[in-house]
């Protein structure tokens, strides 16, 4: 059997070789028997003047195969597109699953949008039109209108000729969904269930009616849980009306899975993760709002030591552990915000479990803060032959890693009550917000100690 995934590498070369010689039909021969992902590795390896070249040997629908396997997010579709001919670049789209054609043409200037969607067939454009106008990050912005579906008064013999007729367009047939005259979801099946059936039966009497369907206007990320929760390879998408109106497939829902990780990993760390731009100054623009925010917050701290200068030059040695006694307690901060947004991102968290998450963090930064606590404390003791010392940078770490967990548990639980996303509140916006808190405690403490030192 051949290899699949060492088979483009192996015949990449032949492949270019028939490409730039204008070779149509040894290359189409070759390159066709790829798999459709492994054609889209090799575009995207091709320079722009091959990739004019490919455009003659492809017809459109071909194409579209292709761009089905090209990442969403790949900052140079615009590009791609804009190397087409108009119209054909308009046939491609129109060619591809619905859902997928949006994701591109949402990446594209509206005006660019209109020019092409104004070169397809009125069908297909009026399709990506309605997609277009969902709300980003909506069951209704991540569905296809490509599916099967059958009427509930249909028999089997019947249900199968539309099948067929339906099968090639549909993005998937794992699930057939029933429909009454109106259109509304009354109930769903699948096809062996219509194999195994004899052909007089009606399908009202054995599709099972308790369907799992997901609102058109259901933020994409509960959608990812409901096909999680009830392990789906699809789930229908209904209106108001309970019309059936498209389905999302378990692949789009795994890019959404991709993308909300990313997101909160980007909240995490306050910084984009999937940032792609290869220019310094647009990164930088991009990070400098936090960044400026943070310094301000940072003045914070600067000022309060500042307040303590005296406390400072009568006993130097408390300045060493600043930095300690904050660094710890930001990464306790940040460990329980981690925990957290994590345990938010669960919408099988019930909102009663919130006390007892901030109380489950409470306690965990107690025993750390204890453990931590105790062994700064002989650890400095012995160090600095003060026991006094070693107690006060015992007790300040106590208390700065309890606060720290505290509060990197209850901000984001209040952000989300707030109906704001809890990932904004970042590490570095907790460990910030640790550092103020710590200075503050550890001060305080040191202040009715400052004798001993």
């Amino acid at each position: 059997m051949r290899n699949v995934s060492s088979y483009p590498e192996a015949k990449a070369d032949y492949l270019q070789y028939f490409l730039n010689k204008g070779k149509i039909k040894p290359f189409r021969k070759e390159f066709l028997s790829l798999h459709n992902y492994d054609q889209a590795q090799f575009y995207l390896s091709l320079s722009e003047e091959e990739r004019k070249k490919l455009y003659h040997f492809l017809s459109p629908a071909e194409m579209a195969d292709l761009f089905e396997e090209i990442e969403e997010e790949n900052e140079e579709t615009e590009q791609y597109l804009k190397e087409m001919n108009k119209q054909y670049a308009a046939d491609m789209l129109s060619k591809m699953y619905t859902d997928n054609a949006v994701d591109i043409l949402k990446q594209l200037e509206v005006a660019d949008q209109q020019k092409y969607l104004a070169l397809m067939p009125k069908e297909e454009a009026g399709e990506l039109i309605d997609l277009l106008d969902y709300k980003q990050s909506t069951a209704g912005s991540i569905m296809t209108t490509e599916f099967a579906f059958i009427f509930a008064g249909q028999t089997i013999k019947e249900a199968m000729a539309d099948i067929k007729r339906q099968a090639q367009e549909a993005e998937t047939i794992y699930y057939i969904y029933v429909v009454d005259a109106e259109r509304k979801l009354v109930g769903v099946l699948s096809l062996r269930d219509l194999i195994l059936r004899s052909d007089d039966e009606l399908i009202r009497d054995i599709m099972g009616e308790r369907v799992i369907s997901v609102h058109i206007n259901e933020d994409q990320e509960d959608v990812a849980h409901t096909i999680r929760d009830y392990d789906l390879l699809a789930v229908p998408v209904i209106d108001e009306e309970n019309r059936l109106v498209g389905i999302i497939t378990v692949d789009d829902i795994i890019d959404v899975i991709d993308e909300e990780a990313a997101s909160d990993y980007s909240g995490l760390a306050a910084v984009d993760v999937e940032e792609r731009t290869e220019n310094p100054f647009v990164a930088a623009s991009k990070r400098l709002p936090w960044l400026i925010t943070l310094l301000f917050l940072g003045m914070g701290t600067s000022t309060l030591i500042s307040r303590y200068e005296s406390m400072v030059s009568t006993a130097s040695i408390l300045a060493v552990f600043i930095s300690l006694i904050t660094g710890t307690a930001g990464n306790a901060g940040t460990q329980s915000l981690a925990v957290a947004v994590r345990k938010l991102a669960d919408k099988d968290n019930e909102k009663k479990n919130n006390l007892k998450l901030i109380f489950k963090e409470l306690a965990t930064g107690l025993v750390s803060g204890l453990v931590t606590g105790l062994v700064i404390f002989l650890v400095v003791g012995i160090w600095q032959h003060n026991f006094i010392l070693g107690f006060v940078i015992g007790m300040a770490m106590l208390c700065a890693i309890t606060v720290a967990s505290l509060a990197g548990s209850f901000i984001p639980l209040l952000m989300d009550r707030l109906g704001f996303d809890p990932a904004v509140a970042s590490g570095p916006f907790i460990t910030t917000l640790s550092d103020l808190t710590s200075v503050f405690i550890y001060f305080t403490i040191a202040s009715y100690f400052l004798s001993f030192f």
